[in-house]
C-alpha cells in the first residue's frame, strides 16, 4: 500500500469542546493547512514550508504526468503520491528537527522520475509530538467532522485522557468490522476516509489506524499511523501508536503505560486476534511513521 492524500485546510481556531468539572478537558484543537501565500516554487509547484515547525508541509502542483512528492531527512525517504491537478496535500515532517530535502517528482516513461523542483530547509519543531496531533492525508479531518464531534462527545464523557482512550478504542472495536472485499480490491494509493469509516462501520487496517488517530488527535492525544509487518506470516499491516501522560489503563487485551508510546493494533482487536497473536510487541517491524 503506498502513500497518498487529501487534505483538512483550516486553521488552530477551533475551541475544544467544554467539558464538565472533573472530566477530561482536551487541549485546544490543532488543524492543519495549506497556505497558498506563503508557497514557493516553480515548474507549476507551489510548496507551502511556513508549518514546518508545527509539524507538517503543504504541497500543490499541475502536470500533465504522475506526481510523486519526497521528504527526505539522512537515511529516511518518505514517497507520497500526489495529485497532479493542484489539490493540495497535506504531509507530516516526522523524523524530528535538522535539515529536510523536499522534492516533487514527474514521471518521465514508465516507472522513472525526474526532479519538478527541490528544496531543503531547516526543521525545527515547536515540539516533538506535533506531527501526530494534527489533521494530514493519513487521518484526514476537520473540526466539522463526525468522527471529531463523536470523539468530543466521548472526551466529554471522560473521567480523563485514559478513559476517553479507551472510550475511542471500545467504540471503534465494536462498530467497524474487517471489509474483506475491500482489502481484496484496494487500489495502490488508496487514503482513508474517517468518517466514511464511521458512518459504514466497515474498513481495512489503513481505515481503522486512520480513524483512531483523527478521533485521538482531534481531542489533544498524540497518535502516530504506523505501516510495517507482522510475523509470522509478514503481514503488511497498519496500526496506531499513542502517547499517554499519566500511569496508564486496561482495555480487553492491552496495557497502555503512561508517558510512553504505546501500541494500539485496532484491526486484530476488533476481529478477534487474542493477546497472544499481539503479543509484547517483538513480532511488529514498524518500516513508516506517518
Amino acid at each position: 500500500m503506498e502513500e497518498e492524500s487529501v487534505v483538512s485546510q483550516e486553521t488552530d481556531a477551533a475551541p475544544a469542546s467544554a467539558a464538565p468539572a472533573g472530566a477530561y478537558s482536551p487541549p485546544e484543537y490543532k488543524g492543519s493547512y495549506f497556505d497558498e501565500e506563503e508557497a514557493e516554487g516553480d515548474s507549476g509547484v507551489a510548496l507551502d514550508l511556513s508549518n514546518t515547525s508545527q509539524g507538517y508541509v503543504g504541497v500543490s502542483a499541475y502536470s500533465d504526468s504522475r506526481l510523486k512528492f519526497q521528504v527526505i531527512k539522512d537515511e529516511m525517504t518518505y514517497t507520497y503520491d500526489i495529485s497532479s491537478d493542484g489539490e493540495p496535500s497535506i504531509l507530516p515532517i516526522q523524523s524530528g528537527d535538522g535539515w529536510y530535502t523536499f522534492r516533487v517528482m514527474e514521471n518521465v516513461a514508465d516507472s522513472k522520475y525526474a526532479i519538478l523542483y527541490m528544496t531543503e530547509e531547516e526543521v525545527t519543531l515547536d515540539d516533538e509530538f506535533e506531527p501526530f496531533l494534527r489533521p494530514s492525508d493519513y487521518a484526514n479531518y476537520s473540526s466539522d467532522s463526525q468522527c471529531v464531534k463523536t470523539a468530543a462527545e466521548l472526551a466529554a464523557k471522560s473521567a480523563d485522557q485514559n478513559a476517553f482512550i479507551g472510550a475511542v478504542y471500545d467504540l471503534v472495536c465494536k462498530k467497524v468490522k474487517y471489509d474483506k472485499h475491500k482489502a481484496e480490491t484496494v487500489q495502490s494509493g488508496y487514503l482513508p476516509v474517517p468518517d466514511e469509516t464511521l458512518s459504514t462501520g466497515k474498513g481495512i487496517c489503513f481505515d481503522y489506524a486512520s480513524l483512531c488517530a483523527a478521533m485521538l488527535r482531534s481531542q489533544g492525544v498524540p497518535c502516530k499511523v504506523i505501516f510495517g509487518y507482522v510475523s509470522p506470516e509478514d503481514l503488511y499491516h497498519a496500526w496506531n501508536m499513542i502517547y499517554t501522560e499519566s500511569e496508564g489503563w486496561v482495555t480487553v487485551q492491552f496495557k497502555v503505560t503512561g508517558d510512553d508510546w504505546n501500541r494500539v493494533d485496532l484491526t486484530f482487536a476488533a476481529n478477534g486476534a487474542d493477546a497472544s497473536f499481539i503479543g509484547d510487541g517483538s513480532n511488529y517491524a514498524e518500516v513508516y511513521c506517518y
